[in-house]
């Protein structure tokens, strides 16, 4: 899972050139994990990684250039966006 994991962060990270690493791979594992829960909670059969990998993909290169707008829009991914008042990395490259 890591080396898929990796491979759709660097996807991610190609198509969102502001995303840290850190940033891109929770997105990735946030969309992969959401996209697995919401389709068990719908009733359907598991139809296995490659099924979710598929369509995680198919999402970054149509919306990775964009994730910001998506993440504006719900409330549980927020969080990502917000900027830490710290000193510390916000996960953006600037």
């Amino acid at each position: 899972m890591d080396s898929i994991f990796h491979e759709l962060t660097e996807l991610l990270m190609e198509k969102n050139t502001k995303l840290s690493y850190e940033k891109a791979r929770t997105w990735v594992e946030l969309v992969w994990e959401d996209f697995e829960t919401t389709y068990a909670k719908a009733g359907y059969e598991y139809q296995g990684k490659e099924m979710t990998e598929k369509v995680v993909r198919q999402w970054i290169t149509n919306y990775g250039s964009r994730i910001h707008e998506f993440a504006a829009r719900n409330p549980k991914y927020k969080h990502l966006l917000d900027h830490q008042e710290s000193n510390e990395d916000d996960g953006f490259v600037h």
